[in-house]
């Protein structure tokens, strides 16, 4: 993220999601008998479960344990478990189609020759190391050529160099009014992953070493007084940090949206250089603004201020190296990755370079690459089957909706109306980005990083000029994930995550239910999460709810909360139920109505039983193995404090035992170590 610059995308993705069955044929995309599943004899891994744990005790490991206990993670991972497999398919696959077309050349000017200029330059490392320093050299002296604090917000708000800073704005989506772009303003400037890096006291080791870290990369770029200036810059960004808001704060998306005037804004902080920033980033023609942290803007402005330009320089000029260093000489690459692979995220071996390669053209023109990659790993029925299982997911959210025992007849009315307006977009967008203008060398590695900086930033602005693209896509067919863009009211499933074991048509309709229909139910959910839910079905913020409902949802979701609160991810450090409440009502409203969706599957037939496993214990492990993963401890750390989602083993023990089928399924009774009395569990639709 660049101050005043422009970040290319504003919907929220979230992990998690692929295809499903629709009943007892195969038409659906699940076969009643399983035959021919890629995973076991119908889509489950028998052999990858625990028997001597009850699954009472710890579902998780009882689905899971075997596998976990024989996988070890690979040198070059932080985790390792089916999204990380599924990504490492997709770039051996991406890598076929990169290798075929960089040997293959292409016109002058055409895509196919971007992508192999791109791919050749950056695989090309001795030429990186030969160049040294000097494509650095240039834009080393602009940053230390900068004299007052309006030349720092000009810098910063470059769009062809990584750069930083304290406030950053970026083009995105108006939560109040869907049908335009507007300019947002949000906090940032941090190098290390959130304000609590900062904080903790736990976290003193990992603060030396990144002043350790910043030390390294000045003194290998031939900057003067590394240490110094490495204390000096931690001493800012701490400062930055202390002036942040809560990481789960800031997913409050009404406390975010605080729409100003031009003129508003420069009250906020009346000798802050605002005009000059957003006319350097290309955004001087706005007339509002959106300012998501209002009560950090001033105090970071004030900081900004009072801080000496020479320590900006200093600043800029370690974000500029560090934000470079897989296009700069070795030895800058390798300091990179010792800190913030191997310390912050306990990953031994830094990945293959085609790997790297492969993720920085997916970054760059992944769009180019992924119209080649549909056509030959996403066969025209998957998009029809998963349609069809969307459908069937909508049907029985309706359901649950309906009869929901805490909201009232008239929030029903207009719940119905949001769900029914949800547009799925499944495995790659109707319209193709068109990537003319960008220019791209064989033998300047830098230089590609600059110019795809600048193409990507420029165009992402320029939405502020133009109607919605409601046809753009967040993501890559390519990308193992899925999402819900609250303000769009739309939800994405990419191509490479429609496969097993989320989506196996050959598989049993139980594990795919399980499977890629709890994915589905929760991508649907968070439109109806704590958040997504105060968007109404044109995508608007507004209140929707009527107060008795508002109470009641804070209180069955304030539970829910409480749940994770109390799920100790390792010792000493807990999940935090706040922000990852989001991610938990999808997935404990996602997987009840993927259930829901199994059972209306069934036409009123009994499910067959299979291994003497019922289909109702299909289903749960379904869900169990889609997500059995490890995590090195500081990757596990590092997710615990920064981000949304739960870890996996509480993402799945912490969502059945607040169903009662999981129980009657499994026979789980008071004497294990998950059961929860029934009026503590929580159902929330």
């Amino acid at each position: 993220m660049v101050s005043f610059s422009r970040r290319a995308f504003g919907a929220s993705t979230l992990a998690l999601a692929a295809g499903c069955a629709t009943g007892t044929n195969s038409r659906g995309g699940a076969s009643s008998s399983g035959a021919n599943a890629a995973i076991g004899a119908y889509g489950l891994d028998l052999s990858a479960g625990d028997a001597s744990v009850q699954p009472g005790d710890n579902f998780f490991r009882y689905a899971n344990g075997r596998w976990l206990d024989t996988t070890e993670i690979p040198n070059d991972q932080r985790s390792w478990g089916t999204f990380v497999i599924l990504g490492e398919k997709a770039s051996q696959d991406q890598r076929v189609i990169i290798e075929e077309v960089a040997l293959a050349g292409g016109a002058a000017g055409s895509v196919q020759q971007k992508i192999a200029a791109t791919y050749n330059a950056y695989l090309n490392t001795d030429a990186i190391n030969a160049r040294g320093l000097a494509p650095l050299q240039e834009d080393l002296v602009s940053i230390a050529a900068l004299r007052t604090h309006e030349d720092v917000i000009r810098a910063m708000a470059r769009d062809d160099i990584p750069t930083n800073g304290p406030i950053v704005a970026f083009a995105g989506l108006d939560a109040r009014n869907p049908q335009r772009y507007v300019v947002s303003f949000t906090h940032a400037g941090l190098g290390l992953p959130e304000r609590e890096y900062y904080r903790r006291s736990d976290g003193e080791a990992t603060r030396t070493a990144y002043v350790a870290y910043v030390e390294r990369v000045l003194t290998l770029a031939g900057q003067s007084n590394g240490a110094a200036k490495a204390r000096a810059i931690m001493a800012l960004e701490t400062q930055i940090a202390e002036l942040h808001w809560p990481v789960a704060d800031r997913r409050q998306r009404d406390r975010t949206y605080n729409l100003k005037s031009r003129a508003e804004l420069r009250a906020i902080a009346p000798n802050f250089p605002w005009d000059a920033g957003l006319e350097a980033a290309g955004m001087g023609a706005a007339t509002e603004v959106v300012v998501r942290e209002l009560s950090a803007m001033a105090p970071l402005a004030q900081l900004f201020l009072a801080t000496p330009v020479a320590t900006w320089r200093d600043y800029l000029t370690f974000n500029l190296i560090s934000g470079s260093a897989d296009v700069l000489p070795s030895a800058i690459d390798e300091a990179n990755f010792d800190f913030y692979g191997r310390t912050l995220n306990g990953q031994p071996e830094q990945q293959e370079r085609w790997k790297r390669a492969v993720d920085v053209i997916d970054n760059v023109m992944g769009e180019a690459v992924g119209q080649l990659y549909v056509q030959r790993h996403f066969p025209p029925e998957a998009k029809a089957q998963m349609l069809e299982l969307v459908e069937n997911l909508r049907r029985a959210y309706s359901q649950r909706i309906d009869q929901s025992p805490w909201m009232t007849a008239e929030t029903k009315v207009v719940a119905q109306e949001k769900l029914a307006a949800f547009v799925p977009r499944i495995g790659y967008p109707d319209r193709w980005r068109d990537f003319t203008g960008l220019e791209a060398s064989a033998d300047d590695a830098y230089g590609n990083a600059k110019r795809a900086n600048k193409f990507n930033n420029d165009w992402a602005t320029a939405r502020l000029w133009r109607p919605v693209d409601r046809g753009e896509w967040n993501m890559t067919p390519q990308t193992v994930n899925a999402s819900y863009n609250s303000v769009l009211n739309v939800i994405t499933f990419p191509a490479a995550i429609l496969q097993p074991p989320f989506f196996d048509p050959h598989a049993d309709a139980a594990v795919n239910y399980g499977a890629i229909g709890g994915v589905i139910g929760h991508e649907m959910g968070h439109g109806f999460d704590d958040q997504g839910a105060k968007s109404d079905a044109r995508g608007i913020l507004r209140d929707w709810w009527s107060p008795q409902d508002v109470a009641a949802f804070q209180d069955v979701t304030g539970r829910l909360s409480a749940q994770y609160d109390s799920f100790e991810a390792l010792p000493g450090l807990n999940v935090n139920g706040r922000l990852t409440l989001g991610e938990n009502v999808g997935d404990n409203g996602g997987l009840q109505v993927a259930l829901r969706a199994y059972e209306l599957s069934l036409g009123g037939r009994a499910a067959p039983v299979r291994d003497g496993l019922t289909g109702q214990q299909r289903f749960f492990l379904g869900w169990a193995q889609a997500w059995r993963s490890k995590y090195r401890d500081e990757a596990m750390r590092n997710l615990v404090l920064t981000n949304p989602h739960s870890p996996p083993q509480f993402r799945v023990n912490g969502v059945v035992r607040n169903m009662d089928a999981w129980y009657e399924a499994f026979g789980v009774t008071p004497d294990n170590d998950l059961y929860l009395p029934t009026n503590e569990r929580v159902t929330i639709w």
